[in-house]
């Protein structure tokens, strides 16, 4: 990373502003200006991350870059996160779309602005930036959405393929902890207690909602704006990494906006391209500027001639569960979808992937009951910080599958786009699932997954109106797997693996299941992309360059832990993580800031009833007159007829408890 020192413009920052909303509520803003007289577009990135002290070295990074070159910068904290007032309640509510209108007017209103505004955010922000931009306030011009979605059912943190995924317990338990902490005195001033304590009581357990709406209803159409692609009427950049979890929406999203658009996929966890990992990074907000100079200051920068898709075309490596660099090399197309990718067909048969479909003969069906402990190799859903959380070698989770395997390739073969399993599948229960992987297999026999899926088979139809299976009775069924560009050289096999459970990834159905596959009626697809004189004329990547942050010195160094467990003794399998941030030191702010995270997923034998997630937060801050400090603890179980949560919170001022309180739900299980 290069830190640029020198811009065209002088920078001021405006540690805090108050932005009041209609109701009377104030949201806190973090503001950086380009010295000048004349009026400059805005760039707003609005999220629930704490300005003041979470994102501050990457706000003044990324935010400080783009005000050097003439944009006024805008951070906010959304109602009840951070420094501004009010609670938190959940994500993306229709509160936070009306605050944000009223942002959008207030900055409009600045004298600083010239009315023409732009959203970036990574994550919740990518979210937020797409659901207003189908909200078309004149005041917005262009977004650039990072890490995001369209659909939040289908392809968020929930559910994938309507089965419930592990992350919804993490990501419920980080914004439990996140939702616990004080505004900053420094900030709010004294009544930062009385704010604190309102938070605590009424910011609520939300694994519980989202496990209240199991199935693809109204709660999660609100703010997916595939429920209208027309609605948004402008620009769109939507970047994500293979290693993230939101890739697949980056296609969606060029194949069904009308509006100009541009798609980039890198090798990438669930971080901003220019400190991404694993590598190799890009200079990013530099082409952020030119997407900002283009749509908010009328400047020809070249982009609405460029390729609408640029992906980095993954390279076969040896299966290890973090990189530092993926080798490949950067593809584009034209248009999405592409015309030059066409669609593979692969036939299964005991043992076998066949490319000739003459050598197919009926065969006998095949059965598998995976052990609940398949998926403890699977990594994270969505990679954050690409610790060791990418999935290991497949051989063994796929003792536990059935394998279905090619020759040796004779030439290369690259892929790009969407991978799918079409099976003719029975269950010997109505409620159960089935987990697809493809992986590359080389000449020594290790297995590095390319892609995966899952699918609960009573959404075999709808995710919105699911139906029991009849036990024995033979269902059509396409699994889709995310999305993926990939090259598979010469000599290695392709392998496709059919699991009856993905643990904890994915959590088990009701009951142990056994599935058959009638293999003359299964296929495996791929979309297949031969190599393209337009790869070789595209514009190199920048490197990446950020503005100046501030120092931040740690005080205690932390520890970064994904351990699988296997205790013969008593029969027990546990996924265990630690990411354990230490304690680090913000001079700017004067503040000491703790951060530890445990998580433990742990199955008895098969019995699907043990299966337990427990989640352990511990955050704080600590500066010569402030000492506050949160403690939550949330525990997620099952049974054939409902799931059980409990979570519990202690806050402490100093040594001194000053808030406690224990949730507990049982929540129907809804064909999951």
């Amino acid at each position: 990373m290069m830190i640029k020192r020198e811009f065209p413009y002088a920078v001021k920052v405006i540690e805090n502003e108050w932005i009041p909303m209609s109701d009377g509520v104030q949201l806190a803003a973090r503001i950086w200006l380009p010295q000048t007289d004349d009026p400059v577009p805005t760039i707003l990135e609005y999220i629930p991350y704490r300005k003041r002290d979470h994102t501050r070295l990457r706000d003044d990074a990324n935010h400080g870059y783009f005000a050097g070159h003439g944009y006024a910068c805008i951070r906010v904290d959304i109602r009840g996160s951070g420094d501004s007032e009010g609670v938190l309640t959940d994500e993306y509510l229709e509160q936070e779309q009306k605050d944000g209108l009223e942002i959008l007017k207030w900055i409009e209103s600045r004298p600083w602005s010239d009315g023409k505004v732009g959203m970036i955010g990574i994550s919740w922000g990518g979210f937020n930036g797409l659901q207003f931009a189908a909200l078309a306030p004149p005041q917005l011009q262009a977004v650039i959405t990072v890490c995001s979605t369209d659909d939040r059912y289908t392809d968020d943190v929930h559910y994938m393929g309507g089965c419930l995924l592990g992350d919804n317990l993490s990501w419920a338990s980080i914004m439990f902890a996140r939702n616990a902490l004080p505004p900053d005195p420094g900030i709010v001033g004294s009544r930062w207690r009385r704010m604190w304590l309102e938070r605590m009581k009424e910011s609520g357990v939300w694994a519980a909602k989202w496990m209240e709406h199991q199935r693809r209803d109204s709660y999660w159409k609100h703010g997916s704006v595939c429920e209208d692609f027309d609605a948004i009427r402008c620009p769109v950049m939507a970047v994500s990494g293979w290693a993230d979890g939101y890739s697949n929406a980056v296609f969606r999203l060029l194949s069904k906006l009308s509006v100009p658009r541009k798609g980039l996929i890198g090798p990438w966890s669930h971080k901003y391209p220019h400190v991404g990992e694993p590598g190799p990074a890009i200079g990013f907000l530099q082409e952020s500027l030119r997407w900002w100079d283009q749509w908010l200051k009328g400047i020809d920068t070249g982009v609405k001639e460029e390729p609408m898709l640029r992906v980095w075309m993954l390279d076969s490596v040896p299966p290890v569960t973090s990189y530092k660099e993926r080798p490949g090399r950067w593809v584009a197309e034209p248009e999405w979808p592409s015309e030059t990718i066409q669609e593979t067909r692969y036939g299964l048969a005991p043992g076998k992937l066949l490319t000739d479909m003459g050598e197919r003969v009926l065969h006998a069906p095949l059965t598998i009951r995976s052990p609940l402990r398949v998926g403890l190799f699977a990594g994270k859903w969505c990679s954050y910080s690409a610790p060791p959380d990418l999935p290991g070698d497949q051989r063994e989770e796929d003792g536990g599958a059935l394998v279905f395997e090619s020759e040796p390739l004779e030439t290369p073969i690259e892929i790009l786009g969407p991978v799918a399993a079409e099976l003719e599948i029975a269950s010997d229960k109505p409620v159960a699932q089935v987990a697809v992987r493809l992986s590359d297999v080389a000449h020594d026999g290790k297995a590095t997954r390319v892609t995966y899926g899952l699918l609960n088979l009573t959404h075999r139809n709808s995710h919105e109106h699911p139906s029991p299976l009849e036990p024995g009775k033979r269902y059509s069924v396409r699994v889709q797997m995310n999305d993926i560009a990939q090259t598979f050289p010469a000599g290695h096999r392709l392998r496709l693996s059919v699991s009856s459970s993905y643990w904890p990834l994915a959590w088990p159905p009701p009951e142990l299941t056994t599935l058959t596959l009638y293999p003359k009626n299964c296929f495996m697809l791929l979309s297949t992309r031969p190599r393209r004189k337009i790869d070789r004329e595209l514009r190199p990547f920048d490197r990446p360059e950020a503005a100046p942050v501030e120092t931040q010195k740690t005080l205690f160094p932390g520890d970064h832990q994904w351990r699988v467990i296997r205790d013969l003794a008593r029969d027990v399998s546990t996924l265990e993580v630690i990411k354990d941030d230490g304690i680090i030191r913000i001079d700017a702010v004067d503040l000491d800031i703790e951060s530890r995270m445990k998580e433990i997923y742990s199955v008895f034998d098969d019995d699907v009833d043990s299966v337990q997630g427990e989640t352990h937060w511990v955050r704080g801050y600590r500066r010569k007159d402030w000492n506050v400090r949160i403690i939550t603890r949330t525990v997620l179980t099952s049974n054939r007829e409902s799931f059980e949560i409990k979570a519990d919170i202690d806050a402490y001022e100093g040594d001194a408890r000053i808030f406690t309180r224990t949730w507990n739900f049982r929540i129907p299980r809804d064909f999951l």
